[in-house]
């Protein structure tokens, strides 16, 4: 889809960015459930970018994404470069640089073996980060209240719950959380959405994190718990789910992954 003029196409662009994408490609992603719109970047003789856009509010999840973005990098961990940052009339712009390759529920050449076992690497790499270092909290102490937040703010779309709660109520499943809570957390730097969509590879190789607007200092079932849950969406059953846990080197903890898998009905 082409942007078209200077008045930003189909994507609202920020007056500072309009000309110097005036004749790029700019192409609307579908996928995911971010409140954000994305789109890929086109432009002659210059390498793919992606660009992100969001109404600034309460509940906005960019800027925290900008910041997390520059640590990471800052820790050599593999993720989009910030390339340039915008705010205006009430909405914040990201633009960043594409990784290469395809994001691990998409691959047309990684078998479901090979995505398991760079997944699970992945993972471990990034939690072996020092958690001491990070300046991002996404414990439960920090993250219930905002959940209970969310559910006064009408923001819960319950039809997008899954199967075994539909029907049932934001507040209702809010009930069940807070009953399941665990007494205590394995902490670790958590990616926070680590769905398949959300890692790269290229050649076989692990190319890095995308959509890491979440991570933060969090239990480290908050990413193996969505790990485990995109196998099964992507392949249709569990058979992956005791391949990724072993590879990455734990066992399963039925109770903590549930648990893990129901907070992220809130987000």
């Amino acid at each position: 889809m082409e942007a078209g003029s200077c008045d930003g196409g189909v994507m609202p662009l920020p007056s500072q960015w309009r000309c110097a994408l005036r004749d790029a490609d700019i192409e609307m992603q579908g996928i995911g459930v971010s409140r954000a719109d994305v789109a890929r970047v086109r432009r002659q003789g210059l390498p793919d970018a992606f660009l992100k856009s969001e109404v600034i509010d309460a509940f906005s999840e960019l800027e925290g994404e900008i910041l997390r973005l520059r640590w990471l990098r800052a820790q050599g961990q593999p993720v989009p470069t910030v390339l340039d940052t915008a705010e205006e009339g009430g909405r914040r712009w990201l633009l960043m640089s594409a990784l290469p390759g395809h994001d691990l529920a998409s691959s047309p050449t990684l078998a479901p073996a090979q995505v398991v076992v760079l997944l699970a690497d992945a993972l471990r790499a990034l939690h072996a980060l020092p958690v001491a270092g990070c300046p991002f909290d996404h414990r439960l102490a920090s993250r219930l209240p905002e959940v209970a937040a969310r559910v006064a703010a009408g923001l819960i779309d319950a039809d997008d719950f899954d199967d075994e709660r539909l029907g049932q109520s934001a507040e209702q499943v809010h009930a069940e959380l807070i009953a399941t809570c665990p007494a205590d957390e394995d902490l670790v730097v958590a990616h926070g959405d680590a769905c398949l969509p959300n890692l790269m590879a290229v050649d076989g190789r692990f190319s890095g994190f995308i959509d890491c607007g979440r991570l933060g200092v969090a239990d480290r079932c908050q990413d193996l718990a969505l790990a485990a849950r995109s196998l099964v969406h992507n392949y249709g059953d569990t058979r992956w789910v005791a391949p990724l846990l072993a590879r990455y080197g734990i066992g399963a903890d039925e109770r903590r992954l549930a648990f893990y898998r129901l907070l992220d009905e809130f987000f």
